[in-house]
């Protein structure tokens, strides 16, 4: 049976500067796409250089005028981070759309950043923690929606709290969980910070679904050398139209978040089908794991330490 489209609109956006992590390929490089399509400005903040040069080439080959520029950004180092927020600041632009998106997925053995957090904690959450402390005043000065690409994994599972950085005893796909946990506790913690210190930043969350992305594919460098049994099963699934999204519906949840109207702080955007693994994208009630305050400004806390970056109140 033949797929239904799905699809929504994104408004026009000439004039806003927009910035998506993970831009080079995937989710990320869909999301980059339709950004430009609608007229703005987009900032591809990439590792690796080659990969990104031919992310833009894709995207002008679909949108010739598309406005889109290169930055250096590794997300598993904190001074790669800071460097980033530093050439931003230095360019002095407002930033109206943040959309972080990159992440890394279950290394079958643990592995650390530069900083020597588990890569996971370091890169998913802690690395997007420090680049938004980074570019608080540029999005500051353009009223920035914030959207943090969370994961169905944090439905389930908690924070480590005694162990943050798995130390004493790894587990791949508890970490990856305890990484979204965090990240969602963190989007909703910057939206109740920016109300209540008039930082006039909107901050909600996304998740993709399940979708044939490239995080359980083959991953040398993560120490996986061949695609995972579950990628295959997802791509097949998603091939047949089967309960699963595919890369180009996973998009949408992140977009209704950070460009939709109607899309508010303080919420889950992600699919709406049977289980959210694919389907329209729609609010969401919040997973559980996500709904305490005080867990929040907990995480808020002690990342504020780990990455040694300050979020200032004023």
């Amino acid at each position: 049976m033949p797929r239904r489209p799905i699809d929504i609109t994104v408004a026009g956006l000439s004039g806003k500067r927009a910035v998506v992590t993970g831009a080079s390929d995937g989710m990320g490089l869909g999301i980059a796409a339709r950004l430009a399509a609608a007229g703005a400005e987009v900032i591809m903040p990439v590792r690796n250089a080659g990969k990104g040069e031919h992310a833009v080439a894709r995207i002008r080959e679909l949108h010739p005028n598309a406005n889109l520029s290169l930055r250096s950004l590794d997300l598993s180092s904190l001074a790669s981070v800071e460097a980033l927020g530093n050439t931003l600041r230095a360019e002095g632009q407002p930033i109206h759309i943040l959309i972080n998106n990159a992440g890394v997925m279950t290394p079958p053995d643990r592995q650390t950043t530069a900083d020597g957090f588990e890569l996971q904690f370091g890169t998913n959450y802690l690395g997007h923690f420090a680049l938004v402390g980074h570019l608080l005043p540029l999005l500051r000065a353009g009223h920035a929606r914030v959207t943090s690409q969370v994961s169905i994994a944090a439905r389930r599972g908690a924070i480590n709290w005694d162990d943050l950085n798995w130390e004493r005893r790894y587990d791949g796909q508890r970490a990856y969980s305890q990484s979204k946990i965090a990240f969602g506790l963190f989007g909703l913690e910057l939206d109740r910070r920016s109300k209540a210190h008039g930082w006039t930043i909107t901050s909600n969350l996304s998740h993709p679904g399940v979708a044939p992305t490239s995080l359980l594919a083959a991953r040398p460098e993560l120490g996986r050398t061949r695609d995972t049994l579950q990628v295959r099963l997802i791509r097949a699934l998603s091939a047949r139209g089967i309960l699963l999204g595919t890369v180009d519906t996973a998009t949408l949840p992140a977009l209704m978040a950070a460009t939709g109207p109607d899309s508010t702080g303080g919420r889950l955007y992600g699919p709406s089908g049977p289980g959210h693994l694919g389907g329209p994208p729609a609010e969401q009630r919040l997973y559980s794991p996500l709904r305490r305050a005080e867990d929040a400004a907990r995480i808020w806390e002690i990342s504020e330490r780990l990455s040694e970056t300050t979020f200032a109140a004023t």
